[in-house]
This record gives structure tokens, C-alpha cells and sequence, in this order.
């Protein structure tokens, strides 16, 4: 068999294998953060948040059908469509290591049986330890645009090696325009994929160059930068920067309809590109000929983005930022909902803004583009270069000033920019999660900074003890821990070796392959520039990097077996060699992230998305907030047209002209929100922001009063800023909504046992300085809705957004009814927590009959989004609910809610908190004759307390600068506290015992009373 046929098919096998692990592993439903979204858009072919992934969203589309009608299995075919692009990006990793093996190996005049293993050997090395790799395995089970993402960069740089290993022969640069149109095609998918190109122009340059030199590097390096900047930014922006002008003109200037300049640009760009191809063949400019072809094909690839302009201008319900017109789309490109990081100059944290640079923007309007100013961005009194440092948020200041171990009032100064680069940019952010890939990662918990979340661990007690300390006195919970993978460094010593073969053997590769790592590595990480305390971990944003590093693995197989040889016989090196790259590489890693990366048992995104439906009475609005209450909850609606009667509103979106448009109207059998202020008076750039300006009222504002003024066109009404503009102004935080109570009751807004708490006016404070128009779209729903429909806020949302409206949300569970009633002892919740209104029986009802729970009980792993709200729902639902039931005399019913929540919550203690968080549920089943159910909740808690603490008593005693830690150790104090009060209600002696002897303990300890 010739090598090509046997590399077809070792290349083949290796995807394949790695394919089928992914679809036993991969998760049979919904997952967290963006999937929900992308399986939504992907299955109706709507438009998903900025910047868009059109292609990956097409591509899904054809995977759902696979599912033939089973609307439950759409989700799980998705996700099966990452699993095989996952594969095919392993097999094209496969033949990458092998076609630069084969350029440095010297091939004899008859291939042997040794050098096929070696070339084929490194090939699956790499190929599989890349597979089963902590990152890459990660974003392989579920829909999401990272698998394609890789699988575009494993294409267009397996493509490079194959023209240049024809890049003599006649036609060889059609694999140039190939790869060309594959980056176009990628745009759609992710721009992460560009980064390969300076890679690929130093392959280009040591192929065409007769004579290397620096010279030539450098300019060949500089070209492909060039080239990156075009597509990145000409392509991409300025291209449709362009045609918003041309449009522009056509129809403000010439008065023809929207899209007229579009169209003339277009026959434009294709009459150039036509006569250019026409010209450059008759003249043999063949370069230029070549340069044209691949433009072309970018542009064929890049055309998927059409996909948006038609689906926006169809306004599914699912339409993010509307781009039905030119300047929309161009928004949605530029991501214009999202805060922009300075790169080259900005400020320092502690800068204060001195001035407002404003820009002309446009937006479409019924027969022509109408200009509008709005905020381009700030000047401060103190800006740097290179700002790393600049966040104005309190939470990322105090984290600057700790990090960098500032004092109060002390200033920030140019060294620190770096400083906090090198260190968190680079390391936290960076270096970190490439060693949880080929050194060992200690769990799966987010990691701040701590010593005992998120950090890289190799195995090497002695090595992880200095670095993190107590790793001889480890809990059960975290040697036991599916998360906790360690390699003990075997796959970066296997990278490194592999690294250093090939600087001996080629350098230019060397350049190459390097060039890939940084591109996708560290440069990721000055354009993204990221703030401390990110939501979740980002070492997805670099696959592309250990793809990288991953080649290197596959060419130390080779290293190995050619060190091997200066002791051993060829026969046995070649074994030995393979073996221990086989061990140190993928058999390892799958070894070790099997049971970390195993989805196939999870179903809680999919459940508690259901839990927050199931929450609403019918023909509900819901406002929602983040990722986890949205996307999940938009794919049951959208995908299993679970309740299609709650119409879903996100608040974050709330403040775009259009998603304010967009509520207004009905989707499925959900009507549109009541919203009575007219389109034009909210348009962008009008009411973007109106400011608090107090007038002294005594008297609180009557909503529709206070709707009226802020949308009047009279200039009495308005206020002069700074800028010299006239603009609407709030005059007045307090607020009040006057309430029919005969209409309230008549319409069953308010429970039957809450009916006598109605008031006859709400009056509440509206917290901001300023008014959104979020918050003209809750005020117009509060004056129009007259109590026709139920609404409800997320329980997930921030205080500070619900426009001040918190003492009249009722609890029901997930989310919290808007109700007006005023709170009575008996239906307020008032221990450790702000008083609310609680919904007893609601609760009781919907625990009891409506909620679900993923399955949490029976998973043999959790990822850290899953554990980290069964935690909190011990807390929040149960044990609140319980609680509640108590204090009313309904023991019973406590005792079926803790008994329900010992069914469904895990056996395993995840986190600290989980301690405090079960203490409810403990007290109620000890009271409703359930201790035994109560005694074994209590010994596993204090199993892990008690273990945890020995734990965090050694860090205090190894390191001296803990953070985040104390935080844990005070909720470890506060859980003894509340279990030996339980204990003693209880009676239980045996574990007050125990308990008294860990407070005795901590007293020492910490010299606590």
C-alpha cells in the first residue's frame, strides 16, 4: 500500500476515533452559555448575537434534520455536528504532523517499515493527544462555534503543506484559493481562524525564496499581517463601511430606495474583479491574477453573512440588533452592543473621563438614512500606552489595587500596565489554561486567583505543594475530584522535546509552526485585553494555540525514538519510543479527562430552563437578564416549543431601539408588550440616555405623568448638558402607580391569601441617575398592562436593573411575580436575607409538581456551572420554601419539600457553601421526623467541613498571602454555628458533639468566640 493510501487512512482512523468518543460523551441536550442561542438560530435560521456565525448556523441546520421530527433530539444532533467537525479537525491534524515529519525525515530509497512508524506514529500521537486535551474536548460535545472554528484552522493550514508540496508543479496555486476561500467561509464560523495567516505567508516565503534571510522573513511577515489586517478589517469592515456610504448617497442624495447603492457596488466590485481576472490572464500578470482569484473567493466565502440580511429583514423572533439595512448590519459587525477595550492608548482604572468624543451615526427611518450623534468615546485626564488596567468597574479597581498591591489612593503607574500583562494577562489568562492541557489542572472550579480554584497542577506533590501548598493534607473532596487531572507534565515534556527536534532539523518550520502558537496564543491575549473576575474561564479562545503545541507532541514521538536509538537496537527504540509517546500523549489525557468530559448523563440547563417556564402563569412576560436564564430557556421555547405562551424578555437587550420595537410585537402565541410610546420617539439616537436632574418634589411622580414628560418634544421639558444639546430629563426617583384594586381582583393578579395585603398605590424609587430605555419600556408596561397579564423577573437578575420595583416582586420559585401588595409578616421571608414576598404555596406547588433536576442526583460528575446552582437552589428553593413552611406551622409540607430536595440534590458536597446552603433543608427534615434523612446530610457536610478546613488551616500555614480562601473558612465557621443550633433543636448529642469539638477546634484556631 503507497503512503499516501495509508496516511489517507491512519489520518481517517484517528477522526474517527476521537468522533466516537466525542458522541459518547457529548451532551444529549442543551448545554450552558451560548448554545442555547446557536441551537435556537441554527434550527429556525435566525439571527444570533454580534458578530454573527452564519455558516455554523447553516451547517447545524442541516444536522437538526437528522433528528427526523424529534424535536427532543435537534439539540443532540447539533451537538453530534461539533463531535464530527471535531474528528475531521483531528484527522486534518494528523496529516499536518506527518506532512512536515515527512519533509525533515530522510526518506530512503525504499520506504521501511521504521520510518512509515515514525511518520504515522507522530502523526497519532499528535492527533490524539490534541483530541483528548482538556480545552479541545471540551467545545467537541456541544454546539457551539469552536469545533468548526478549529476545523477551518486545521484545513487552511493542512492546505498550505499540500501546495507547498506542489508548488512546483503546474496549477499548485489553486490550493492558495482554496485556502483563500476557506478563510471567507471561516468568517462566518469565527475569526479566530485568521490568525493562521501569518503562519501560512512564511510558508509561502520559504517556499518561493531561493536565499533565506532576515530581510526576507521580516517583509514576509509584515505581508502577512497586511493580509490579515485586509480581510480582518477591510474585508470584514470597511468593505461594508463603504457600502453604508455608497447607499448613503443613493438614497439621501439621489433618492432611490434602500439598497440601491449596495447594488451598484456590488456590479462594481464584480465588474472590477471580472476585468482584472480578464486582464491580468491576457497580460500574464500572474501574481496579480492569483491575488484577484482569492479576493473573489473570500468574498464567495464571506457572502454566508447574506444569511443575516435576509433573516433580519424577515424579523424571526429571534433577530439581534434587526440588521435589515446597511448601517444596522454594520453595527451588528462591529459588535456595537458591546464595550470596545483599548488596545494602543487608554486609560488607567482610576482616570477620570474630562471630555466626550462624539461621532455621526445613521440610522434608516421610513425614506431616508437620518444622521444622529452619538457617544464615539472618552478622554481621561491620565491615559497610558498599552493600557492593560483600565476598567472603570468597582469590582475590577479593588481587583487591580489588590493584584497589584496597591495601597488606597496610591496611583497607578506605567509599569503596572505591564506588570498586570505579564502576570494576569499572560499567566492567569494564558499560561494557565495551556497548562491545564499538557501539565495537569487541579478542578474545573473558577478560578480568581486562589490557591485552592482553577490553578494548573501537574501531580508532583512536592512541585504542586510549593507552588499552591497543603497538597499533603487534601480533602477527600478534592482527590476525589472527576476535575482534578494530573499529567505530571508528560505532554509538554513531550511538546518540548518535539520542539526542539524540529528547530534542529528545520528552523523554517520551526518559524512556522511557532508562528501559529503565538498568532493564536499570545496575541489572542493583547487584542482581547481581558478584565479581572470574567464571567466564566476563556481557554476556549485558544484551541488554536494548542493545536499548535499539539504538532509539536506528535514530532516528539520522533525525538523520542530517535534518543532512544543511541542506546537501543532500531527495533526496540522504535517500540519504546512509540510506547512512551503513546503513554505520555493521548492515553494520559483520555485516562485522565474521561470522566471530567463525559456530558452524555447531564440535563440541567434543559430542566432549569423548564423550572423558570414553569414558573409563569399563562400569557406571561418574563424578563430575563444573562446567558443562563436566556439562551436555555430561548431554545425551549424555539426548538421544543416549550410554553410558547411567556413571552420572553431580556432587559440587557432592552436598551437597543430595536429589541424595544421588536417586544412590541407577538411571537408564537405570546402577544406583544402593551409598549405605547411610538417608535419614533425612541429611535437610536434619540432617549438613549435621559439623566436625573432633582427638582425637589415631595410628592412622587405618577408614572404616566412621569412618561409623558421624558418622551415631550417641548423644550420646557428638557435640560441643557454639557455638549449645549437639549435633552429629556427625570425630575423626580420617586414614583408611584395608582392600583384598581376591583380591577386587580377582578383579573386574579394576586393570590387569594394575598388579596387583603392590595394596595391602592405602589410607590417605589427608582435607583439609577438615569432612565434606559429598558426602563421606559417597564414604566410604559406598568402604565398599559393594567394587571391584563402576569409578570415576572428572573430571580438571576441584578437589583439594580428592576427599576427599583424589588418590595412588590413576589417569590414563586425561579422567578418573581410583580404583584401590588405590600408586605405582611407573615408572607415576608426575613431571616438572613432582605425581606420579599414569598409565594409559599406557589412554591410548594411548582417543587412538588412542575420542577426538575437534570438529573444532578445520579451524574457521576457536575460540571462548575451545574454544581454552582444546585448549591444555590438548596438554598433558594428548598430550603427557602421549607423554611417558610415551618414558620407557618406546616410541617408536613417542610418535611415533603426536604425530603424532595434529599431525592434530587447531589450526594456529593461540591463547594463550601454548600454547607450553609442545606442548613433549611437539615432543620426541616429533623422536625418532620426525617433525622436519619437529616443525620446523613449532616455527616457528609461535616465530612467535608472538617476536611476542608484541616486543608485550609495548612494554606495559612504554607502561605501567607491568601484571598479568596477566608471567604470559605468564615462560611465553614458560620455552617458549625448553624448545625450546632439545629443540633440542639434536635437533640441529636452524637453530632453536637462532633460539632462542639470542630468549634472548639476553629476557636483555637482563629481565637473566634
Amino acid at each position: 500500500m503507497t503512503y499516501n493510501k495509508l496516511n489517507t487512512l491512519f489520518g481517517l482512523t484517528c477522526g474517527v476515533i476521537a468522533t466516537l468518543v466525542y458522541i459518547a460523551t457529548v451532551e444529549r441536550t442543551v448545554s450552558w452559555w451560548d448554545c442555547g442561542e446557536f441551537i435556537a438560530c441554527a434550527y429556525k435560521l435566525e439571527v444570533a448575537h454580534q458578530p454573527g456565525a452564519p455558516l455554523f448556523l447553516l451547517i447545524q441546520n442541516v444536522f437538526s434534520n437528522l433528528a427526523f421530527g424529534n424535536i427532543g433530539k435537534i439539540a443532540y444532533w447539533m451537538n453530534i455536528g461539533s463531535a464530527i467537525c471535531s474528528g475531521l479537525t483531528v484527522a486534518f491534524l494528523f496529516w499536518t504532523i506527518t506532512a512536515i515529519a515527512k519533509k525533515i525525515l530522510k526518506k530512503p530509497q525504499q520506504p521501511t517499515f521504521p520510518y512509515y512508524l515514525q511518520l504515522f506514529a507522530a502523526g497519532t500521537v499528535g492527533a490524539m493527544a490534541f483530541s483528548f486535551s482538556d480545552t479541545f474536548w471540551y467545545s467537541a460535545v456541544e454546539s457551539e462555534v469552536y469545533a468548526m472554528s478549529s476545523l477551518c484552522t486545521a484545513v487552511v493550514f493542512w492546505a498550505i503543506f499540500k501546495w507547498e508540496a506542489r508548488a512546483d508543479q503546474h496549477g499548485s496555486d489553486r490550493w492558495l484559493i482554496f485556502i483563500a476561500f476557506v478563510m471567507g467561509l471561516s468568517i462566518g464560523v469565527h475569526l479566530l481562524n485568521l490568525l493562521a495567516i501569518p503562519a501560512i505567508a512564511m510558508v509561502v516565503y520559504f517556499k518561493r525564496t531561493s536565499q533565506i534571510n532576515l530581510k526576507g522573513v521580516l517583509t514576509a511577515f509584515l505581508l502577512g499581517l497586511l493580509v490579515l489586517a485586509a480581510i480582518l478589517w477591510g474585508v470584514i469592515q470597511w468593505l461594508v463601511a463603504f457600502a453604508s456610504k455608497i447607499d448613503l448617497l443613493f438614497v439621501n442624495s439621489l433618492g432611490l430606495g434602500f439598497g440601491a447603492g449596495i447594488l451598484f457596488l456590488c456590479i462594481l466590485i464584480g465588474g472590477t474583479i471580472i476585468y482584472g481576472l480578464f486582464y491580468s490572464h491576457r497580460n500574464r500578470k500572474y501574481t496579480l491574477n492569483t491575488a484577484l482569484l482569492a479576493f473573489c473567493f473570500i468574498l464567495f466565502g464571506y457572502s454566508s453573512y447574506t444569511m443575516v440580511l435576509i433573516r433580519g429583514k424577515a424579523n424571526p423572533s429571534l433577530n439581534n440588533n434587526a440588521p435589515d439595512n446597511v448601517f444596522s448590519f454594520l453595527g451588528y459587525l462591529g459588535r456595537e452592543q458591546y464595550t470596545r477595550e483599548p488596545l494602543v492608548k487608554g486609560p488607567y482604572y482610576d482616570s477620570k473621563p474630562v471630555d466626550v468624543e462624539s461621532k455621526t451615526s445613521y440610522r434608516k427611518d421610513e425614506s431616508n438614512y437620518t444622521a444622529f450623534t452619538q457617544v464615539d468615546k472618552y478622554d481621561f485626564d491620565r491615559e497610558t500606552f498599552f493600557p492593560r488596567i483600565y476598567s472603570q468597574d468597582a469590582n475590577h479597581q479593588a481587583y487591580y489595587r489588590s493584584y497589584l498591591k496597591l495601597k488606597d489612593g496610591e496611583k497607578p503607574q506605567f509599569s503596572d500596565n505591564f506588570k498586570f500583562f505579564f502576570h494576569f494577562q499572560l499567566g492567569e489568562m494564558y499560561a494557565r489554561y495551556f497548562l491545564w492541557n499538557f501539565a495537569g489542572r487541579q478542578n474545573d472550579k473558577q478560578g480568581y486567583g486562589t490557591y485552592t480554584d482553577g490553578n494548573w497542577l501537574s501531580g508532583l506533590k512536592p512541585l504542586d505543594n510549593w507552588r499552591l501548598g497543603g497538597q499533603y493534607d487534601l480533602p477527600e473532596s478534592q482527590q476525589n475530584d472527576p476535575s482534578r487531572n494530573t499529567y505530571f507534565f508528560l505532554p509538554l515534556l513531550l511538546g518540548l522535546a518535539g520542539a526542539i527536534w524540529l528547530y534542529r532539523h528545520n528552523k523554517p518550520y520551526t518559524l512556522v509552526v511557532t508562528m501559529l502558537f503565538v498568532f493564536t496564543g499570545i496575541a489572542i491575549v493583547v487584542y482581547l485585553n481581558q478584565t479581572p473576575l470574567q464571567p466564566r474561564e476563556r481557554d476556549y479562545a485558544y484551541a488554536g494555540s494548542f493545536y499548535a503545541f499539539a504538532i509539536w507532541i506528535g514530532l516528539g514521538t520522533i525525538a523520542l525514538v530517535r534518543l532512544f536509538k543511541r542506546v537501543l537496537h532500531t527495533r526496540y527504540a522504535l517500540a519504546t519510543g512509540v510506547s512512551f509517546a503513546l503513554l505520555g500523549g493521548p492515553m494520559i489525557l483520555v485516562h485522565q479527562n474521561w470522566d471530567d468530559h463525559n456530558r452524555s448523563e447531564k440535563s440541567l440547563a434543559r430542566d432549569i430552563a423548564r423550572n423558570y417556564l414553569e414558573t409563569c402563569a399563562p400569557n406571561a412576560i418574563l424578563f430575563t437578564y444573562g446567558d443562563h436564564d436566556t439562551f436555555p430557556l430561548w431554545y425551549l421555547q424555539e426548538v421544543e416549543g416549550v410554553r410558547p405562551d411567556v413571552r420572553i424578555v431580556v432587559l440587557s437587550y432592552l436598551t437597543g431601539d430595536w429589541y424595544m420595537q421588536q417586544v412590541k410585537k407577538p411571537t408564537y402565541q405570546a402577544a406583544g408588550l402593551p409598549i405605547k410610546i411610538p417608535a419614533e420617539k425612541t429611535k437610536k439616537g434619540i432617549r438613549d440616555y435621559i439623566p436625573f436632574v432633582d427638582r425637589q418634589l415631595n410628592a412622587a411622580v405618577d408614572v404616566q405623568q412621569l412618561l409623558q414628560f421624558v418622551t415631550s418634544d417641548n423644550p420646557d421639558y428638557k435640560v441643557q448638558l454639557n455638549s449645549g444639546n437639549l435633552e429629556n430629563y427625570f425630575p423626580s426617583k420617586k414614583v408611584r402607580l395608582t392600583i384598581d384594586k376591583a380591577e386587580v381582583l377582578r383579573k386574579n393578579a394576586v393570590p387569594a391569601y394575598l388579596q387583603h395585603a392590595v394596595v391602592s398605590t405602589m410607590e417605589w424609587e427608582i435607583p439609577s441617575d438615569h432612565l434606559s430605555r429598558s426602563d421606559l419600556t417597564l414604566l410604559s408596561l406598568l402604565e398599559n398592562n393594567h394587571w391584563d397579564r402576569p409578570i415576572y423577573f428572573s430571580n438571576m437578575l441584578p437589583g439594580d436593573i428592576k427599576l427599583g420595583l424589588d418590595k412588590y416582586l413576589v417569590n414563586e420559585g425561579f422567578a418573581s411575580r410583580l404583584m401590588p401588595v405590600a408586605a405582611t409578616d407573615d408572607q415576608q421571608a426575613t431571616v438572613g436575607e432582605i425581606p420579599a414576598l414569598v409565594n409559599v404555596e406557589a412554591l410548594y406547588d411548582n417543587i412538588m409538581h412542575k420542577y426538575q433536576w437534570g438529573n444532578v442526583k445520579n451524574v457521576s460528575y457536575l460540571d462548575t456551572d451545574s454544581f454552582r446552582f444546585t448549591s444555590m437552589y438548596a438554598r433558594d428553593i428548598f430550603g427557602k420554601t421549607a423554611r417558610l413552611l415551618l414558620e407557618k406551622g406546616q410541617v408536613k409540607q417542610a418535611g415533603k419539600v426536604a425530603k424532595k430536595a434529599y431525592d434530587q440534590l447531589p450526594d456529593r458536597v461540591y463547594a463550601m457553601s454548600d454547607a450553609i446552603n442545606y442548613a433549611d433543608i437539615i432543620d426541616s427534615l429533623y422536625r418532620s421526623g426525617q433525622g436519619h434523612l437529616a443525620g446523613n446530610i449532616v455527616d457528609r457536610n461535616l465530612n467535608y467541613v472538617s476536611q476542608n478546613m484541616d486543608y485550609l488551616h495548612q494554606l495559612v500555614l504554607d502561605k501567607k498571602n491568601l484571598g479568596f480562601e477566608w471567604s470559605d473558612m468564615q462560611t465553614a465557621l458560620d455552617s458549625v454555628d448553624r448545625y450546632r443550633d439545629i443540633l440542639l433543636a434536635a437533640k441529636d448529642s452524637k453530632r453536637l458533639a462532633r460539632v462542639e469539638g470542630l468549634r472548639k477546634k476553629y476557636q483555637q484556631w482563629y481565637g473566634i468566640e
